[in-house]
């Protein structure tokens, strides 16, 4: 009989299994220490609400910069997208003197973002003089500042992710990664609505206080949140092992699995689900009239489809579900939502645009959790990075490049010029947005011919036995027919 002191334990252990992903935890990972782990996805989550959403606005609106400045300035951590595959491959195969591997870059990477963000303040006092005699050196330091920021938390990310997968059991995998992808939304509502709050009434002094708070909150939930994680592996004595390429280890990836089938299908997806990001809440406001406020609820409509998709990604998973079947029903089901989208706007009906908008975030919850799980099994336990690495390499990339053309897109089909061709009929103010969408549909009709090949169906293997047992009783009594 179990001491009474412990009762408390229980109910409460009891009571975190009942909530969405309480059973990620395991005996190899426990929920407690996951909860841990995933702590560098708040810490991502709060870097990419400072850069895209409140410097974004402070730098336009309370600073008066160019707004190509500012949209040089979010599109440079873009650039380090591309080398996550590197930053997975080396952490694969890295052997610190202490005998880690992910924990080195996870630190790394914490240093880059806590430099940039130390950085950032004195770029933008420098900026807010408006003295040209300064201004080069301003925007030098805001770009500085943006890259570590950036390169900081690609690496954070990768690494981390990467420990998450070698420290989880394959079984508990999705479970995992759900609750991972969800920390990350949670990271960012939180850091949107305490933001919000700190510079409610905005000055300079506010503003610096809370990008240097970000960066000591950086340090802290990453080592918090990585300390006592990774089993430390002796050297072996001798010469140390050769450390492969990444092309290498590029084609020692399981080919069977077809991963450059499942990244085309990933940038596709992801490009299809990310072209809106940027028009959004411009959408809600300029074709439905919307307040600010009004636009921000779209946004938490949105986290809320996505989260809604990761709790049913994380079960389904759980019960043996394809990961590629659960990519191809997240792009299956953002078609009718891009689809509402674009009627909601010819009919000027706000509760359709809602319910697009949050069709969108639960189709692009479930094709991220499926895309990133079947990353998952392309490499084995010595190529994790490698294949996380990869997965946020084009995901990441695919991402901005998305956001830029459909701002760019939107911007051309609005243009005086092009609407004077395209006649009156396309005079409204939603006609920019109605192209981005289409393109948007188009996308993901060739995301889902990419990925389908790959889709193992439920009980198709099962079936494939059948199939071939009853050839083999078929050609067996073949044979006993013409023996007789």
């Amino acid at each position: 009989m179990k001491p009474r002191a412990l009762a408390p334990l229980s109910l409460l252990r009891s009571v975190a299994r009942t909530v969405p992903f309480g059973d990620a935890g395991t005996a190899e990972l426990p929920l407690g220490r996951l909860l841990r782990l995933s702590l560098f996805q708040v810490s991502v989550g709060m870097a990419l609400v400072l850069l895209n959403g409140t410097l974004n606005r402070v730098m336009v609106i309370e600073l008066g910069l160019p707004v190509s400045f500012v949209a040089f300035l979010i599109a440079l951590p873009l650039a380090v997208a591309p080398f996550r595959a590197l930053i997975g491959q080396k952490s694969d195969h890295h052997r610190s003197i202490i005998g880690w591997r992910r924990v080195p870059y996870v630190w790394m990477g914490t240093l880059l973002q806590f430099g940039g963000f130390a950085l950032m303040p004195f770029g933008l006092l420098v900026l807010s003089d408006h003295d040209p005699r300064t201004t080069a050196v301003g925007h030098i330091g805001l770009s500085l500042a943006f890259i570590l920021v950036g390169a900081g938390l690609h690496m954070v990310q990768t690494a981390g992710l990467a420990l998450a997968t070698d420290l989880a059991p394959p079984a508990s995998r999705p479970r995992v990664v759900a609750l991972l992808y969800s920390m990350l939304l949670v990271g960012m509502v939180v850091s949107a609505l305490l933001f919000g709050w700190l510079l409610r009434d905005f000055d300079a002094t506010r503003l610096i206080r809370c990008i240097h708070a970000a960066a000591l909150a950086t340090f802290l939930l990453n080592t918090v949140g990585v300390w006592n994680q990774e089993r430390r592996t002796a050297r072996k004595p001798g010469s140390p092992e050769p450390v492969p390429t990444l092309a290498q280890s590029w084609r020692a990836l399981d080919r069977k699995r077809h991963p450059v089938r499942l990244l085309g299908a990933l940038a596709l997806g992801t490009a299809a689900f990310g072209m809106q990001d940027v028009l959004l809440e411009p959408y809600g406001g300029a074709v439905f009239g919307l307040s600010v406020s009004g636009t921000t609820l779209l946004t938490a409509l949105l986290a809320a489809g996505t989260l809604l998709a990761f709790a049913l990604a994380a079960r389904m998973l759980n019960r043996g579900a394809d990961a590629h079947l659960l990519g191809a029903l997240g792009l299956a089901a953002g078609i009718p939502a891009v689809v509402a989208m674009i009627f909601a706007g010819a009919l000027h009906a706000l509760w359709l645009f809602e319910l697009g908008t949050a069709g969108i975030g639960f189709g692009g919850g479930l094709f991220a959790v499926g895309t990133l799980t079947a990353a998952m099994a392309l490499g084995g336990s010595l190529r994790n990075g490698l294949a996380l690495g990869l997965w946020g390499a084009v995901q990441a990339t695919a991402a901005g490049v998305a956001i830029a053309a459909g701002g760019g897109l939107r911007d051309l089909v609005e243009s005086p010029g092009v609407a004077a061709l395209l006649g009156p009929a396309l005079s409204d103010a939603s006609a920019g947005y109605g192209v981005v969408y289409h393109v948007e549909l188009a996308l993901l009709f060739a995301g889902l011919a990419v990925i389908g090949p790959l889709v193992r169906l439920p009980g198709a293997e099962a079936a494939k036995l059948r199939l071939a047992e009853a050839r083999r009783a078929r050609a067996a009594a073949d044979t006993v027919q013409i023996q007789s």
